[in-house]
């Protein structure tokens, strides 16, 4: 029997369906799905089915202390024995193993867990694709390959370093700060560098003074004698841009008369070339500014990919492999009506020539559509994102989008205007991939030396602005230009800031309790917030995958270098200690007491019961009810009526529900019980 490991149980029910064409039979043992066709027998895991963690004796965090995790035992425990308990019965009645994994790190590490698991002596070999289409598959199974331990090897170094730091300074942190249970601090190697540089973002925020300063807009329209059907106006701003002092803004405009000239006209046209392929990062920056976090966008593309839609999401490649017939695959999507015209559009074209990027790998091609589905097969978020990744695809391949650009100068008494204008002339690939398109900015037709009316000038106040927040989009490029985790993780370790209340919103907005956390470490252990030791690991993991370096060696060097950190983190204990605590007092405070001006905090009753309280009490009795259970982050937003900061309450698995002001939603809520009573 030939027995073929998948990743995922829907990957192995298509892949049956594919190499069986059609006629395998679904059958379960002991409550796990395998597919069975001939003599071949395939089964889909459910990800990593062991996972990697110390011995029991390590668990006690009042007896163990942090920095012993360092150089504790590291062992392996299953995670999903009724599916290892198949897959060694199966293996007992194989003569030949298939692992058909993901092709990737963590991909090729589940195929070696396998292997350990059944500790079979029968033949292996692997398959390797990049998309789940009839073509690919029979392709991958007819030219099968070896095991990469070496890219294994760099996936469980990984593993092994994470659990140790994330461990080893989340249980320092949380012991130092007394925040212990569901609350607990955690700290980690991508996190914690992560999370600082959306700390000090804010901090360059919070800090920013604004300046006002001025501009001055003169209002320009053609003379009435060549006044035409457009528009025959314009406006100029001064070539100094901004003036910080008022009076010297006043003392021109004073100066200045009804009539002006153009001094000088300049128009080029303005060559924008088409965007490079698809890899991960620019797939999830895509994603972000049509409104899906990096999490949803990478979760939909992974179904996509599985249900045979799109490529594999998860690449560094921006280059087209030779060996792919783009051409054909333009071809299979001009035989739907959803993308007919763009599809026929580029295959008139004499050549076809896509775009490359920088990133040329061998292991994945970018990411693009694999076949063509209709809208109707797909539900609207999926389609969001299939529609995005098709529509890419076609801009690889289309003609540069030419903008007329003109610069036009206006003399007025002396004094210089300037004002600019932009017009598509032709689309090109915009056409195909129509998202964040520039605004047209129209200016009249001019003449140099042309006189033109001045018909009122405006001194107009502004301020400086701060820095922009990250949006998420944002945010994954800079891990990326930093170093900081993989294609593969970044958009989950994102998730986690989310998910343990480090941050909020979108753009990303650190938590009180993120403030107090990096305040604390930039203080007392500032390396841990500097993403230089995590690139650095990143690189050597990317050296044991080329057989460069060994895993033992890595993950050694992640122990020195955590060595060293606890020496400075055991120095200074105690001063983390009190800064923790001192910055986590903070953390639940809502606002002012509306009753007597003591802070208002959320706390929990005898009964453990949850509500907000006057810190006044007991001579100030006043509280707010609050839910439950969830994680409440009190938000930077405060309540226009009430001046009590808003809250949202996050739970595991759930959309964060926004409560906002607990007054108001108090109020609301005793509005409504009347009502329902008065009924």
């Amino acid at each position: 029997m030939h027995l073929i490991v998948t990743e995922k149980n829907n990957a192995a029910k298509r892949i049956a369906q594919i190499l069986s064409k059609g006629s395998a039979e679904q059958k379960k043992i002991d409550g796990v799905n395998i597919y069975e066709y001939d003599d071949s027998t395939i089964i889909g895991l459910s990800g990593h089915i062991v996972t990697v963690d110390f011995p029991d004796k390590y668990n006690n965090w009042s007896e163990v202390e942090p920095h012993e995790l360092i150089e504790a035992e590291i062992i392996s425990i299953p995670v999903q024995k009724k599916i290892i308990s198949v897959l060694k019965k199966l293996a007992k009645k194989a003569d030949k193993i298939t692992i058909a994994t993901d092709y990737d790190r963590e991909g090729e590490l589940i195929g070696v867990e396998v292997l350990r698991s059944i500790q079979s002596t029968v033949p292996v070999n692997r398959v390797r694709y990049s998309a789940i289409t009839p073509s690919e598959i029979t392709k991958a199974f007819s030219n099968p390959t070896e095991i990469d331990f070496n890219l294994a090897s760099a996936g469980e170094a990984r593993q092994k370093i994470d659990l140790v730091w994330g461990a080893a300074l989340t249980r320092f942190i949380s012991l130092s700060s007394r925040r212990l249970g569901k609350n607990f601090l955690s700290v980690g190697r991508v996190q914690s560098p992560l999370l600082a540089l959306l700390a000090n973002r804010e901090k360059e925020i919070r800090a920013f003074k604004t300046t006002p300063y001025w501009e001055i807009h003169a209002l320009c329209t053609i003379s009435k004698k060549r006044r035409c059907q457009n528009s025959d106006e314009f406006t100029a701003k001064h070539e100094k841009g901004r003036f910080l002092e008022k009076g010297e803004a006043e003392s021109i405009i004073s100066r200045l008369g009804g009539e002006g000239i153009i001094s000088g006209l300049r128009q080029e046209e303005k060559i924008e070339k088409p965007p490079i392929p698809f890899n991960t990062t620019e797939f999830l920056r895509a994603s972000s500014a049509i409104g899906l976090s990096p999490a949803n966008a990478m979760r939909i593309a992974e179904g996509l990919y599985i249900d045979g839609w799109i490529s594999y999401p998860r690449t560094d490649n921006t280059v087209y492999p030779k060996s792919l017939d783009t051409k054909e695959v333009i071809r299979s999507l001009s035989k739907h009506d959803e993308f007919k015209e763009y599809a026929d559009a580029l295959l008139k074209k004499d050549v076809l020539k896509p775009t490359r990027g920088k990133k040329e790998t061998t292991d994945h091609p970018p990411i693009y559509p694999v076949a063509a589905a209709k809208k109707s097969a797909l539900g609207a978020y999926e389609w969001k994102i299939y529609e995005l990744v098709v529509r890419r695809f076609f801009a690889t391949f289309a003609d540069p989008a030419i903008w007329k650009k003109t610069e036009v100068s206006v003399d007025i008494d002396g004094e210089t205007f300037k004002a600019g204008g932009l017009q598509l002339l032709d689309e090109g690939w915009r056409w195909h991939y129509p998202y964040n398109v520039p605004k047209d900015t129209i200016l009249p037709p001019l003449r140099n030396g042309e006189q033109l009316d001045i018909a009122k000038v405006d001194l107009v106040e502004k301020e400086t602005k701060p820095p922009k927040r990250y949006g998420q989009g944002a945010l994954i490029k800079k891990m990326e230009d930093l170093g900081l985790g993989t294609k593969s993780t970044r958009h989950e370790v994102l998730s986690k800031l989310y998910a343990r209340g480090y941050v909020y919103g979108n753009p990303v907005i650190p938590t009180k309790t993120a403030m107090a956390v990096v305040d604390t470490l930039e203080k007392y252990a500032e390396r841990i917030t500097q993403p230089d030791m995590s690139r650095t690991l990143e690189e050597d993991m990317d050296e044991i995958a080329e057989g460069r370096i060994s895993e033992e060696a890595v993950v050694q060097e992640s122990k020195d270098m955590l060595n060293s950190v606890f020496e400075v983190l055991n120095e200074r204990r105690e001063h983390i200690s009190d800064a923790l605590r001192k910055g986590l007092r903070e953390e639940n405070i809502i606002g002012a007491c509306p009753e007597c001006g003591s802070d208002l905090t959320a706390r929990r009753s005898k009964r453990g019961g949850r509500f907000i309280g006057c810190t006044g009490y007991p001579d100030c009795t006043f509280t707010l009810p609050l839910p439950k259970s969830g994680r409440l982050i009190v938000t930077q937003n405060g309540c226009e009526i009430h001046g009590l900061n808003k809250v949202k309450i996050i739970s595991k698995g759930r959309r964060a529900w926004d409560l906002g002001c607990p007054y108001c939603n108090y109020i609301e809520w005793q509005k409504s019980k009347k009502e329902g009573e008065g009924s």
